[in-house]
């Protein structure tokens, strides 16, 4: 029995341009929800719902990293990727981490902190677009699951247009609550590199780069479902968050 030959991985630039293209066409920054955010045309309860729903992703996100964390036996990769988590959830010396940041960003727009954290009011959708987030990274090798993050490859660019197009548009929101996105542009540059460099170095043939690609894509395509949902009951047609329940 014989078995095809792998073909060699792509060299670095090259990889790094095919991520960069899929992820560029894919990412959610040219969602209809954010191209609306960005240019002021969002109501006050089209944000809110955005901030509200958008944080159950954000509870997401530390729960993925435990298990990329859990794949691997390596402990110099566990202390590089374990500060992810402490970026969200915080550490024994205090300070606000993302999870708190978003927290305070809920407040800033004027929804009750209690009820954002409870999560109960999070569209269905939402909650099960994030929650397969979750099991694509438990599902994939660990060299996949570290791929399906390099959306943060995107994110910088993007948080701070959010920023610049919050404090234009949307003033009756502080610019101390915009903390979250200011904080993500350096730590997404950093997540995003240290990202890159382990999958080009764990990524042995042509074939596994290829699978680490579909692990991003799939990543753009949950992100775009998050908004999809928000954009049907938020915007058009506007069903709320019963969806399209008949009466």
């Amino acid at each position: 029995m014989t078995t095809e030959a792998l073909r060699p991985p792509l060299p670095r630039e090259e990889f790094i341009a095919w991520v960069r293209k899929e992820g560029e066409a894919r990412y959610h920054d040219h969602h209809r929800y954010h191209v609306l955010m960005h240019e002021g045309r969002l109501t006050r309860p089209q944000l809110q719902q955005w901030v509200l729903n958008r944080f159950y992703y954000q509870t997401r996100i530390p729960i993925k990293d435990a298990i990329i964390l859990s794949k691997s036996d390596d402990p110099a990769f566990r202390r590089m990727w374990i500060r992810r988590i402490r970026d969200h959830d915080g550490d024994e010396g205090g300070g606000e981490a993302g999870i708190e940041l978003w927290l305070r960003l809920a407040e800033g727009v004027g929804l009750d902190r209690e009820e954002v954290a409870s999560c109960r009011s999070v569209l269905p959708g939402v909650r099960f677009a994030c929650d397969a987030y979750v099991g694509l990274v438990r599902a994939r090798t660990l060299v996949e699951a570290v791929a399906s993050s390099l959306t943060q490859f995107f994110a910088p660019d993007l948080m701070s247009r959010r920023v610049l197009a919050w404090e234009k548009h949307y003033p009756w929101v502080s610019p101390d609550m915009l903390a979250y996105f200011r904080s993500r542009v350096p730590r997404a540059r950093r997540d995003s590199m240290e990202a890159i460099d382990y999958v080009l170095a764990h990524a042995p043939s042509y074939e596994v780069q290829e699978r680490c690609v579909a692990a991003l894509i799939r990543k753009t395509e949950i992100l775009w479902h998050l908004l999809d949902c928000a954009y049907a009951a938020y915007v058009e047609p506007g069903w709320g968050p019963q969806g399209a329940r008949g009466t």
